[in-house]
């Protein structure tokens, strides 16, 4: 009782609320800046930047606190609920496990890289993954022949368009292209055939027992730090709005999506993606499941979304020789 006499006697006193001016008005600054990411301009990509790197900010948290007990500033401990509450709140749901038992479909999803080194050794792990759905991103012309042969055995069916591909062990059918590439007047004036050697989405039908499942595989366009013009994703963007079009107009009630989007869900880019599917790590995975670069991963990108489905677990897979991580998802009707 005396020692909380004590300190209630030293909050009590003005010296401790006047320290530290400077870390409050950080401590308030993070908090809004948590609070209002998305009226950030978007102007040369600072609000889309942001909004990707934005688990990291709460970093800052414990460093302001750490700082602030030391300065003994009870304005600044106080002002640093606001950054705390409002992390908390969008990220917390995100580090506990989610999983739990059950799914009779096992997803995966890669981008397998262009300058992967041995792609039949990482065909070979991911074949060992077990997946029912195996869809790969950033194949080249070189390297498609050697997942074909290799990935042979464990999938009777598969279908590639372009950059992209879907392996099954399930019948697939009606497989198209989705242009997310191609915009503006001379898009047009491109034939199908100029277009697909570089085509980076595709849509297919998945017959299952419990009934057809539409398919999107996709890599949307690379963004770019540029000294500038900033955060350039330009042709990310307008793939976004492509991918979320064909999505919207979908008629099949069962639906998956397993893309590198080149960005993390936090971006204001993709809201409509976000409003007509759910993400399988944010319902049924275990942390923040980042992807990319594999030497140190600080981002997801790589994505499997779904509707008319559950999700009952979501994990990364074991590093290939690509630069991201693939994902994995087990789902039921």
């Amino acid at each position: 009782m005396r020692n909380l006499h004590r300190a209630f006697l030293a909050c009590s006193r003005p010296e401790p609320w006047k320290r530290g001016p400077v870390l409050t008005l950080l401590a308030l600054l993070l908090g809004l800046l948590l609070l209002l990411h998305a009226t950030i301009t978007d102007f040369a990509g600072l609000g889309s930047l942001v909004e990707n790197v934005l688990p990291w900010f709460g970093l800052f948290i414990p460093v302001l606190l750490a700082t602030a007990v030391w300065r003994r500033s009870l304005s600044a401990v106080t002002a640093l609920l606001l950054p705390a509450v409002v992390w908390t709140s969008l990220f917390g749901g995100l580090l506990h496990d989610k999983s739990h038992p059950g799914g009779d479909l096992t997803v995966a999803a890669h981008n397998v890289g262009a300058a992967n080194p041995d792609p039949t050794a990482t065909a070979r792990s991911l074949a060992a993954s077990d997946a029912d759905l195996l869809a790969l991103e950033e194949l080249t012309p070189q390297a498609a022949p050697l997942y074909e042969k290799t990935l042979a055995k464990t999938y009777p069916y598969h279908a590639i368009r372009g950059t992209v591909g879907l392996w099954s062990k399930l019948p697939l059918s009606g497989t198209r292209t989705i242009d997310i590439m191609n915009y503006g007047p001379l898009a047009a004036t491109k034939s199908a055939a100029a277009k697909l050697p570089e085509n980076r989405a595709l849509h297919t039908t998945v017959t299952t027992p419990h009934g057809p499942l539409g398919v999107y595989v996709a890599h949307l366009g690379s963004v770019r730090l540029l000294p500038r013009t900033g955060f350039w994703t330009t042709s990310r963007d307008i793939g976004a709005a492509a991918l979320s079009r064909a999505i919207t107009t979908e008629r099949n009630p069962r639906v998956l999506l397993l893309a590198d989007l080149n960005g993390t869900l936090n971006d204001r880019t993709f809201t409509d993606l976000r409003t007509h599917l759910n993400s399988t790590q944010r319902t049924s995975g275990d942390g923040f499941g980042f992807t990319w670069p594999t030497a140190f991963p600080v981002a997801r990108i790589d994505q499997i979304l779904y509707r008319g489905l559950t999700a009952h677990h979501s994990w990364t897979l074991p590093a290939t020789g690509s630069d991201h991580l693939p994902v994995a998802a087990r789902l039921s009707w």
